[in-house]
């Protein structure tokens, strides 16, 4: 089992916690950081957790084995690099960094600490992403030729915080709370992104910020891409992988649409899974070396750096940046 320490206990926070708490035998959550301890006294009574005053403190404490952090994004690189000096393994809520150099410093302190980094790109572990990757990577598609994704929500409207609408913290419109998920999958699935073409159209900032945010992506491998979301409309999700025999459809968490030509679409129900708890066990697993953890550094690095060409593109009404 291995003990963790959760620095942070926003909305996230307390949904990593009751992924795992009293449900896993690989992970469970021991110690909690807070700036706002008054606050969240109740949540930690209710999930035996102890209270401390700072990551130090955390870090201070040999009972510890790992630190998760669900923290703002640009405490992130300086949290991950404390943590990695006391050697302890560490679960990094994404974005792990806001840009390519960052990300490298991240993945470089814990390799040197030979310590485990895991990301909290949580749907990398919905069941229709995992067939969809197997599919793409297996033939059955035929060469990829092309990937759409789109991931929009209402968080950023019903969950409001003023560090989520920071230009700093969250540049982009929808890129960190949502697309980065789906981004992250065309990586998996595509590789390191070579060039992006990004535009953010805003019509009313937040606490309700109606926003949308299109791109369009070269990878490396030179497969092409769309990507988009919206933050303020009904949750979607959709990644589309299209090959030269078929593609195929990930629409949502369980749902999966096959095509081939000269048949009715195959569609697919698959088994729920609850992918915060199949990431933050799967990090455990590294813990323990019992597997190593299923997302490469590699994606870490190359997603970050897609994200900070997206930034740049958007900044500059779509002007082609590389990654």
């Amino acid at each position: 089992m291995t003990d963790a320490a959760i620095v942070g206990l926003g909305r996230w926070g307390r949904t990593l916690v009751e992924a795992v708490q009293g449900k896993s035998d690989k992970l469970r959550f021991t110690h909690a950081v807070s700036r706002d301890p008054a606050r969240v006294r109740d949540f930690a009574a209710t999930h035996r957790l102890t209270l401390l005053p700072s990551l130090d403190a955390a870090l201070s404490e040999p009972d510890i084995d790992a630190v998760v952090l669900a923290t703002p994004h640009s405490q992130h690189v300086r949290q991950v690099l404390a943590v990695a000096e006391a050697k302890k393994a560490v679960f990094c809520e994404k974005p792990l960094a806001l840009g390519k150099a960052e990300a490298l410093r991240a993945v470089e302190a814990c390799r040197r600490a030979g310590v485990v980094l895991a990301t909290g790109t949580d749907k990398r572990f919905f069941p229709a992403m995992q067939e969809l990757a197997r599919l793409a990577a297996d033939g059955s598609l035929g060469p990829t030729l092309h990937l759409e994704a789109h991931f929009s929500n209402e968080v950023a409207a019903t969950m409001f915080s003023p560090w989520r609408a920071a230009p700093g913290e969250s540049p982009a419109g929808g890129l960190t709370g949502t697309a980065i998920h789906v981004l992250d999958g065309m990586i998996r699935m595509a590789g390191p992104v070579r060039r992006v073409q990004a535009r953010v159209l805003s019509y009313k900032p937040g606490p309700d910020p109606h926003d949308s945010l299109s791109v369009l992506i070269e990878f490396a491998s030179g497969i092409g891409g769309t990507l988009a979301a919206v933050r303020s409309t009904p949750a979607y999700w959709r990644v589309h992988v299209f090959g030269r025999s078929g593609s195929a459809e990930a629409l949502g968490r369980t749902e999966l649409v096959v095509r081939k030509g000269g048949a009715d679409p195959q569609h697919l129900r698959l088994p729920p899974v609850d992918s915060v708890r199949a990431n933050l066990e799967a990090f455990a697993d590294a813990v323990e070396g019992r597997a190593p953890y299923p997302i490469p550094q590699d994606d870490m690095v190359a997603l970050a750096a897609a994200c900070e060409a997206i930034v740049a593109s958007a900044d500059n009404d779509g002007r082609a940046v590389a990654a």
